[in-house]
């Protein structure tokens, strides 16, 4: 089984689909407190460094690692790359936390590396920021293929595009290509359709039976239902999301209840039969995008929003609900992580096919 430590974690999006693949995930590291924890209680068999990378000693902290891992995976924060932040990406020293996960691929030297970065990530500067970070893994030996992925192309029911950096040292294996399958918002989540705003419990029942393959994929295993609870919102959100029908949004809303949100999608229903938007850290907000339920006057939980991120049921969102939301809202979606981890499988298990055939050569 193939070893892997994953790098700025997170709650663990692509360690969970790296472990779907079959590889064993060693160890992992997040700086933020309550994050970790919830990454701890879902990966109980995982070490988890709870720390700021940039305060680590690689050597000290990694050394009974060495030569063991297969995979350094990982998402360093570049927030400076993103569409709101700093322009200047020479500037912004949020843009080297790379320099981090490339340490530890310089000193671990797996066959392969995975990092997952904002699509800028590839494009800014006209791409001599990609080109740098390129320059130095290849230095180290390491062939690499990058790539912009939408997740919705991988069976996640949602439009989110990601950078991928994909490294093997002396070799290069490419990205996956695009699945068939298209996953709707409605495959998602129609079976937990029933919360009104302010409803809803950390740990009940499910009331409804799974009307998707998808749903009762997300379902298997679980005997409870977590994180299924609606905020409650005030009487004017709830009066201005009644004036919304189902595929609308803010252009049918008169001028009173006009606000002054910048977000694309504010007060918009999701549309039952297409993909979400891109999740966010606020999709309990109406007016922060377009995460007003298809039809229930509220937005979605973070039961709701991890459906649509692709984590499975028994996956549990511990902490207060803002962590919860930026645990989901942040993370990789599983199975787009399991596509990848997939490819990498196939990519390993070909080259010691070609490795032992090329032995028993020898020994003929």
């Amino acid at each position: 089984m193939l070893k892997v430590v994953d790098l700025f974690s997170g709650v663990g999006g692509l360690s969970l689909g790296f472990t779907m693949a079959g590889f064993d995930v060693v160890f992992a590291n997040e700086i933020d407190k309550e994050i970790s924890d919830s990454y701890k209680k879902n990966h109980p068999n995982v070490k988890m460094i709870n720390d700021d990378i940039t305060k680590l000693d690689i050597p000290t902290v990694f050394s009974e690692l060495k030569g063991s891992v297969d995979v350094v995976i990982g998402g360093p924060p570049c927030q400076g790359f993103s569409q709101k932040g700093a322009r200047r990406i020479w500037d912004d020293e949020r843009n080297y936390l790379y320099k981090y996960f490339y340490q530890v691929v310089e000193y671990l030297k797996p066959t392969y590396f995975l990092m997952e970065n904002v699509p800028n990530l590839l494009t800014s500067g006209g791409g001599v920021f990609k080109d740098q970070i390129h320059q130095n893994f290849i230095e180290l030996g390491y062939e690499l293929d990058s790539n912009i992925l939408n997740a919705y192309d991988y069976g996640v029911p949602q439009i989110r595009k990601r950078a991928f950096i994909l490294g093997k040292q002396g070799n290069s294996v490419s990205l996956p290509g695009n699945l068939s399958e298209r996953i709707s918002i409605k495959d998602a989540i129609w079976d937990l359709a029933y919360l009104e705003s302010g409803e809803g419990d950390f740990l009940q029942e499910y009331l409804l039976e799974p009307t998707s393959d998808y749903q009762k994929e997300m379902r298997k295993n679980s005997v409870a239902l977590y994180n299924h609870a609606a905020t409650k919102h005030s009487d004017l959100a709830i009066e201005r999301m009644m004036l919304v029908p189902p595929g609308k949004g803010r252009e049918v809303l008169p001028k009173e209840h006009l606000t002054k949100s910048i977000y694309s999608g504010t007060w918009s229903r999701m549309i039952e039969n297409m993909p979400a938007v891109t999740i966010t850290t606020r999709f309990d907000t109406p007016s922060s995008g377009r995460f007003t339920h298809p039809y229930l006057h509220r937005a979605i939980t973070v039961r709701e929003a991890a459906r649509i991120q692709s984590f499975p049921d028994t996956f549990v969102f511990h902490g207060t609900k803002t962590s919860q939301m930026k645990q989901v809202g942040n993370a990789v979606p599983p199975l787009l992580a399991k596509n990848i981890a997939f490819t990498i499988l196939k990519d390993y298990e070909g080259s010691n096919e070609i490795i032992v055939a090329s032995e028993m050569c020898e020994v003929k």
